[in-house]
């Protein structure tokens, strides 16, 4: 059985098939996931799991060289804006509009879609590299 955190089959294989600059998606579970993206369903019931939940299980397992999120959740969810920073201390975080995070989203292996009803909780990872 694994050791670290992350459960999920087919999340935990995504990541292990993820290479330099690949891009992951998770969102709450109002974001548009585009019809070839695949998902990743996580999404029970109102806010179960949370976003930053499974941000922190999804970080024990993958390595982020930068993070793209919407400029809007800093000034709508500043509690979602203060867990993505507390979790990536030393990531670099691009903000960018909302419509063109979504435009960014039809580029990435998968969305991982959360049960948080929390508006702009979405972030993109960028993979890093770890040598």
């Amino acid at each position: 059985m694994k050791k670290t955190p992350l459960l999920n089959s087919a999340l935990s294989q995504l990541i292990a098939g993820m290479g330099h600059g690949d891009m992951l998606v998770i969102g709450d579970a109002g974001l548009p996931v585009p019809p070839q993206v695949p998902c990743i369903d996580l999404a029970l019931t109102k806010n179960i799991p949370g976003f930053l939940d499974t941000l922190r299980v999804v970080l024990a397992e993958m390595e982020v060289e930068k993070a793209i999120v919407a400029q809007e959740t800093a000034l709508v969810s500043p509690a979602i804006d203060a867990g993505i920073t507390a979790l990536l201390p030393y990531t670099p975080l691009d903000p960018v509009p909302h419509e063109q995070f979504k435009q960014l989203t039809a580029k990435a292996r998968a969305i991982v879609r959360t049960g948080q009803f929390t508006p702009y909780a979405n972030i993109i990872l960028v993979a890093g590299v770890v040598f």
